[in-house]
């Protein structure tokens, strides 16, 4: 059974890239980019879809071992993307042209050349990174991981160089993602209670520094509370999004016959294409996505416990909460369960970053699972059951 999780892996991500190019050609046909004339976003997804899984390819032949060897090369150089992205506000300071730092959604987050439009979100990457790092981290430092310095402060700065960066972004939502997924590593290498209670004391504090200092940040918490008060404004996208899920109903209007996309429910091929599954496909299509990604988290939960080593279950641990994680937030701002934060549904949307580093991280838990250490029955330990006593006659 072990040497099938694989399998159940690939059957759940391919489905769910399936699922993505479906509702981008049913929802793209009426976005900018299409123009109403031709499927344009879902030719770019397909570019993006074959670059994924070449770095996926790869990511699987290349021994997770030298991920080891390389993580602070690999820390480095997302320090270095996510500091590039800050050159807009550079920029803007100095009052000339960005040059490479993109500001887009209320996010200085990506990065581009020009006036072209392909742009790259390093963000993304930097995640994947501070997964590397850390489960690499706690792997060198096995049996320190409760002490005050190896176990607290030098990880904690690891930790809070990623997300801060990413949090002076103004990508609160990736910066949250990145903090739950560290704070997991630490919780699953043994780190003390009391110190991840700092953790999560210093991630909510800067969480609520940074929505009080961006105050449409703050807006989109407070409609939560009453969204039908402020479906014209900040919280237009939920509303619409509740309006979907209800006009698919059971079995959905059909693939195409969805009408919130039909210029009333913004980004409805990124952040929200979970609710166009809802209209189009119904409840049998938002469970089946659900359904899709337990799958993905229980085989890479499974992978990561068959690892060979500390660091390769660290890893596939980090890396499997990640991608499971950005779904459950995104699913929770779709349903307005969580604040809008602008993350994608992870294989579905439309975006080639997120792509692109789901399916690095996928590569790279295939590479754990042909090297994991997978049991036979002949090779479990057997219980041996206590013969019952009985008399001597």
């Amino acid at each position: 059974m072990a040497k099938r999780y694989v399998i159940f892996l690939l059957i759940a991500v391919f489905a769910l890239i399936a699922l993505g190019i479906t509702m981008l050609a049913s929802t793209s046909f009426y976005t900018k980019d299409g123009g109403g004339d031709e499927y344009v976003t879902v030719w770019k997804q397909g570019i993006w879809v074959v670059i994924a899984l070449s770095c996926c390819v790869a990511a699987a032949l290349i021994d997770f071992q030298t991920w080891f060897k390389w993580r602070w090369w690999i820390y480095g150089v997302s320090i270095f993307g996510l500091v590039l992205c800050l050159e807009w506000y550079l920029a803007k300071w100095l009052g000339y042209p960005p040059l490479i730092g993109r500001y887009v959604g209320g996010a200085a987050r990506w990065l581009g050349v020009g006036k072209s439009e392909m742009r790259v979100q390093p963000s993304e990457f930097a995640k994947i990174g501070l997964v590397i790092v850390l489960a690499g981290w706690f792997a060198q430092h096995e049996n320190l991981e409760r002490t005050l310095k190896h176990g607290l402060l030098l990880p904690g700065l690891i930790l809070g160089g990623i997300v801060a960066l990413i949090g002076v972004e103004v990508d609160l939502g990736n910066a949250c993602v990145a903090a739950a997924v560290g704070g997991g590593i630490m919780f699953v290498a043994g780190t003390k209670l009391r110190y991840l209670a700092i953790i999560f004391a210093s991630s909510m504090a800067a969480l609520t520094v940074g929505i009080i200092l961006a105050p449409n940040r703050f807006e989109r918490v407070i409609a939560l509370f009453n969204l039908e008060k402020y479906k014209d404004g900040c919280g237009l996208q939920q509303w619409i999004s509740w309006l979907a899920y209800g006009s698919g109903g059971l079995d959905g209007r059909g693939l195409g016959e969805g009408r919130m996309k039909l210029s009333y429910l913004p980004e409805a091929h990124t952040d929200f294409i979970f609710p166009m599954v809802g209209e189009e496909i119904g409840l049998h299509g938002t469970l089946g996505t659900v359904a899709a990604f337990v799958i993905l988290l229980f085989s890479g939960m499974c992978i990561a416990a068959y690892a060979p080593n500390r660091f390769g279950k660290l890893l596939g641990f980090g890396l499997t909460s990640l991608l499971t994680l950005e779904a459950l937030l995104n699913m929770g701002v779709t349903t307005a369960l969580l604040p809008n934060k602008g993350l994608p549904l992870p294989f579905v949307s439309y975006g080639g970053s997120s792509l692109v580093a789901a399916m690095l991280a996928v590569g790279i838990l295939i590479n754990l699972h042909r090297q994991g250490v997978h049991l036979t029955w002949d090779q479990l330990p057997v219980i041996r059951r206590k013969r019952r006593w009985t008399p001597q006659l």
